[in-house]
């Protein structure tokens, strides 16, 4: 492997052309089964790999569905598929797509992002590209695809609707020409960050990630937390056991209409407003409506049942104290007083990654996942054979050859140079 980077740097300003609109111009949106069943028809009438690329409602919806499809074939063009406005089964309608899709190699940008809500539909890729995934591998500080695309093909993709709430319809063509633009150069720049990763002896490790990708799409990763409530903004003005309980029901019953109604939680409550309500502990409804957001006349018609979560959360506070998640070692800032010796193992390891990650121009985490190095700091225990034991751990941890090959020496190393624990579990 070359341990150097494509030539053309990061802040470098290359000429660009600009890309405004599909060069065959936006296509019709295929919405009714009769028209799906002729884009389907289309691409299987192409050759070589699909450019694949989804749209949802992050922001807006709770639920993670397409709610449109682009796929582009060299010598098919592009087809736009409305997945959700057909009036039918989506897995039988986007049938005749799904069994084309199967026939050749997906090429997706962030394909982590669009595989769930693919898979969701019954499309699931026989082999994958991933760009965005590519670039990481290549050493590129920017991986977004208008910045890759201007880097290695020139272009200037037009940008600004990728926050949209692609749940409207309908949907007007400003939006439908943004996302033709998507998968517009996608098999170009396939080939070209594929001759970089080349050059640099990176298309094994490639290779590797991309199956490892395929091999789990649909999956839902399990949780590392055990209360997601926690990761509510703003908690950490939460001082007490009593403010800590409202935040948990009201984050609960929030969560419960958002998946119901499928909007976006945010929408339903501000998490702003959760931690006022916590921290105030309003007892009657003129009080709660006196906090900020809850006197607009949405929370009002929602108010008792807000305040009937801030009663239940009185009755039943439950524990103050984050208690550790059963999938995982507690939060590391805790770890100095909790296992100091575990500390100076996760500060050696990181260290050493970093070094690693210099070296061959591949991010840290893309190396090993964060969470498998702290569950590996945490719970090590010496051993005269700690590659062999790093190994099995990794192992299990899904970790890629590749990437155990590269950071199990580092990690041995690391480990091997800070003490063992005097007392697990310390109070």
């Amino acid at each position: 492997m070359t341990e150097t980077t494509a030539e053309t740097p990061d802040n470098a300003e290359p000429d660009v052309t600009p890309l405004v609109q599909p060069a065959d111009g936006v296509p019709e949106l295929s919405v009714s089964t009769a028209e799906i069943k002729v884009a389907a028809e289309l691409l299987a009438g192409g050759h070589g790999s699909f450019a694949v690329d989804a749209e949802r409602a992050s922001g807006f919806r709770y639920s993670n569905r397409a709610y449109l499809i682009q796929i582009r074939r060299a010598g098919a063009g592009t087809v736009l598929i409305d997945p959700v406005s057909h009036g039918g089964d989506s897995l039988t309608v986007l049938a005749p797509v799904a069994e084309v899709l199967a026939t050749d190699e997906w090429i997706l940008h962030a394909a982590d992002q669009d595989l769930p809500c693919l898979a969701e539909v019954g499309m699931l890729p026989p082999a994958l590209f991933d760009t965005e995934l590519a670039g990481r591998l290549a050493g590129f500080d920017r991986v977004n695809l208008a910045a890759m695309v201007q880097r290695l093909l020139g272009l200037g993709l037009v940008k600004g609707h990728g926050a949209a709430d692609w749940s409207k319809r309908p949907l007007p063509a400003a939006w439908l020409n943004y996302a033709a633009l998507d998968v517009e150069v996608l098999i170009e720049l396939r080939e070209a960050i594929a001759a970089v990763l080349d050059d640099q002896g990176k298309n094994g490790w490639a290779a590797e990630e991309f199956d490892h990708l395929r091999a789990s799409a649909g999956e839902v990763p399990p949780s590392t937390r055990r209360d997601r409530w926690r990761r509510t903004s703003g908690i950490h003005r939460v001082r007490n056991q009593r403010a800590l309980a409202a935040v948990r029901e009201l984050w609960t019953v929030r969560d419960e209409i958002a998946q119901r109604r499928d909007i976006a939680p945010g929408r339903i409550l501000p998490d702003s407003a959760i931690i006022d309500a916590a921290t105030a502990d309003p007892k009657t409804l003129d009080d709660l409506v006196a906090l900020p957001i809850f006197g607009g006349r949405r929370q009002r018609r929602s108010a008792a049942t807000w305040l009937a979560a801030l009663r239940t959360a009185r009755e039943n506070p439950g524990p103050a104290e984050e208690t550790d998640s059963p999938n995982g070692p507690p939060a590391p800032a805790r770890w100095a007083r909790r296992r100091p010796e575990a500390a100076e193992r996760l500060d050696a390891a990181r260290t050493a990654l970093r070094e690693l990650s210099a070296r061959i121009t591949v991010p840290a985490e893309n190396l090993v996942t964060p969470e498998l190095v702290r569950r590996l700091c945490w719970d090590w225990q010496s051993t005269d054979d700690a590659a062999k034991a790093i190994d099995e751990f990794l192992t299990a941890g899904h970790a890629r050859h590749w990437q155990r090959e590269l950071v199990i020496p580092v990690l041995a190393a690391a480990l091997q140079s800070t003490p063992d624990d005097v007392s697990p579990d310390a109070p």
